[in-house]
């Protein structure tokens, strides 16, 4: 748990550095910055799908994650625990602080937990204690933290607990993932987590509400049509 620990502490330093710096910041200049990330944002997000050996294998994770993120209401559940979140704290911030709290809650757990790095990390630094992966990417995700805590306020901070469950929950789990998880398995999870990152890139430049949360279940749809090909010894490339 050493590299989701340093995560979480970069997280905070970054995002609380950002929320203090947000009303200090003339609106105009918030905006630019948030744009640059939101552009950023989208070419992680192209280069990670870039990686799949077969868009269809993306395109159906996609479709079916999409159906049973809807039918499971998925947004509607973080939108409720963000606003459990937001009710806790609410006494203590100002309402100007709060008013993108669930944006912020939420975009900053889908762009912290979705890409290669934080399951290979998680799995290496679980496996082997080896953590460097998840310190490198630590960085990235402090320098994340401050741009986005400075637009979208105090709400990323508490994107740690996603971290926690999610990344922290996978080392736990080390063993278990390494003997689940492939190489391609991991490969086209991390190009269908690109197509989200992309959603979140048009949602970061008021491009396109899209409701990145139900589109989550697809993380787990990709493995398993990789394991199925894999199954009935399919090529996975076309």
């Amino acid at each position: 748990m050493t590299g989701t620990i340093i995560n979480i502490i970069a997280v905070l330093l970054g995002g609380g550095l950002g929320t203090l710096l947000g009303d200090r910041l003339p609106q105009r200049m918030r905006e630019t910055v948030m744009h640059g990330i939101g552009l950023v944002t989208l070419v992680v997000g192209i280069h990670l799908t870039l990686q799949t050996q077969n868009i269809l294998i993306v395109m159906g994770s996609v479709l079916v994650g999409a159906l049973l993120g809807e039918w499971w209401q998925i947004s509607a559940g973080l939108e409720r625990a963000s606003e459990w979140l937001r009710q806790r704290v609410a006494q203590r911030l100002s309402d100007r602080s709060l008013a993108h709290f669930t944006e912020g809650f939420v975009t900053a757990s889908l762009v912290f937990c979705v890409g290669p790095m934080t399951i290979v990390g998680a799995i290496q630094d679980g496996l082997t204690g080896d953590f460097s992966l998840l310190a490198i990417k630590s960085v990235l995700d402090g320098f994340a933290a401050l741009a986005f805590a400075s637009t979208l306020g105090i709400g990323v901070l508490f994107s740690i607990l996603t971290l926690l469950v999610y990344q922290g929950g996978i080392t736990m789990l080390a063993g278990f993932a390494e003997m689940v998880l492939t190489a391609p398995m991991i490969a086209e999870m991390s190009a269908t987590g690109g197509v989200l990152i992309l959603a979140i890139g048009l949602l970061l430049l008021d491009l396109k509400r899209i409701r990145v949360a139900n589109l989550l279940p697809a993380l787990l749809i990709a493995p398993l049509i990789v394991a199925a090909l894999q199954a009935l010894d399919i090529p996975l490339a076309p």
